[in-house]
């Protein structure tokens, strides 16, 4: 089993010991840090290793996995071992299991639900002085915040402030440059604005898309809230440095993956309820969206052990393990359990995790989705964070290189 080394990697052993008992199926593990997970595991892919046998790979690989035949197509699995996409919440199949999108090709089956949502400082928001010095201040009172607008004033209102004799800031955004951080921050902010990646009816024609007036405005929007409301030295950080910020209670929001919640709410720090849980606020009367994280599980082409690989896969699919899945720490996407009476009540961040995966997005799932990657990180850094250009120019140069790099696969 290959996959990242985080705290669902070991939930996910956990849970597989299970496996072996039922099955007499010993496992193995090659978890990776998420800093080395992509260039480890792409280039054991693209040698056609065989190191895994199962890989729990990012959304983006789909494409990758299908058209370079790295993963075994599972439509004739599915189909002999009754294993049903309709179990499943439906934005997760097509998000972590189709390719070509859209269609009932699978090369996955739903692993590990998450998406991007938001920790506060529950136990501070609740405190009198500090809910009647912000309604002074904003006129209104401190919430959870529902809109860009309302996390912005929250931000500001926290950032430099005083508590328990020591100086607080706003919120721990996402901003590194190097893998993927600053394009799953800032596209929290595209998604809200009603951002489309190509014309809908008209693929990979991005001009007046990817550069519309709500692109921008969304892509500045995010910049003054880096700018005026994150703790010093904050221009390079992901998921471990907003982590970090918040159990350090420097900030009073952060923004992460669902996958982090369960670890925070058993910290001795801000875990019970000190901390609070919501889900990417909205913009205007934009449909609510949320970004993309989680994986699908594949079983690898280049791997000698497929049968007992696809054993795993159908155990794992099964109702009884997916909520024991759920209750170790892993994030389920089976009807059997987000539908389940108990759910929304099994963790305080349920019912907004339930919220988010109903409405997530991706980014492109191309086979060359790194590149688009490159791209995307290079144009948002240079503008949000080290403040090259405008965000119009940040975008059409984005336009440019994608265009760019679908012109040389012939897609454009």
């Amino acid at each position: 089993m290959c996959w990242a080394s985080w705290d669902p990697a070991n939930a996910l052993r956990q849970l597989s010991k299970d496996f072996t008992e039922e099955t007499g199926i010993e496992m193995n593990y090659e978890f990776v840090p998420w800093t080395n997970y992509a260039d480890r595991f792409l280039t054991v892919l693209n040698s056609q290793g065989d190191l895994c046998d199962l890989i729990i790979g990012d959304s983006q690989w789909l494409g990758i996995g299908a058209e370079f035949g790295h993963y075994v197509k599972l439509n004739d699995f599915f189909s002999e071992e009754e294993i049903s996409m309709d179990r499943f919440l439906d934005a997760a199949v097509y998000n972590y299991a189709t390719w070509p999108k859209g269609t009932d090709n699978y090369w996955a089956l739903p692993a590990m639900g998450d998406a991007v949502g938001y920790v506060y400082r529950k136990d501070w928001f609740q405190r009198p002085e500090i809910r009647k010095s912000f309604e002074q201040e904003y006129g209104y009172e401190l919430g959870v915040p529902k809109t860009w607008q309302e996390l912005m004033d929250v931000a500001q209102f926290f950032q430099g402030r005083t508590i328990d004799g020591k100086k607080r800031y706003g919120i721990a955004l996402y901003t590194e440059r190097g893998s993927e951080g600053i394009t799953m921050g800032v596209t929290n902010a595209l998604y809200a604005w009603g951002f489309e990646y190509d014309d809908p009816n008209n693929d990979y024609r991005m001009d007046g898309y990817v550069n519309s007036d709500k692109a921008v405005e969304a892509v500045k929007f995010y910049k003054k809230l880096y700018e005026c409301c994150t703790p010093p030295g904050h221009s390079n950080a992901y998921m471990t440095a907003n982590l970090d910020a918040y159990k350090s209670g420097q900030v009073a929001m952060q923004m992460n993956f669902f996958a982090f919640f369960p670890g925070i709410h058993k910290n001795d720090r801000v875990g019970g309820d000190t901390s609070g849980y919501f889900v990417n606020p909205t913009h205007g009367d934009k449909p609510r969206a949320s970004v993309l994280g989680g994986q699908g599980i594949s079983v690898v082409k280049y791997s000698d052990k497929q049968d007992m690989a696809l054993e795993y896969i159908k155990w794992f699919a099964q109702p009884e393990v997916q909520k024991r899945w759920w209750k170790l720490g892993g994030y389920s996407v089976h009807k059997a359990v987000v539908n389940a009476p108990w759910f929304k009540d099994s963790a305080p961040f349920a019912s907004e995790f339930l919220t988010a995966m109903s409405t997530v997005r991706d980014f492109w799932q191309e086979p060359t989705y790194a590149q688009l990657l490159q791209s995307t990180q290079k144009r948002m850094h240079d503008y949000i964070v080290a403040d090259k250009g405008t965000a119009k120019e940040a975008l059409d140069n984005l336009i440019t290189d994608w265009k760019f790099t679908f012109q040389s696969v012939g897609k454009y």
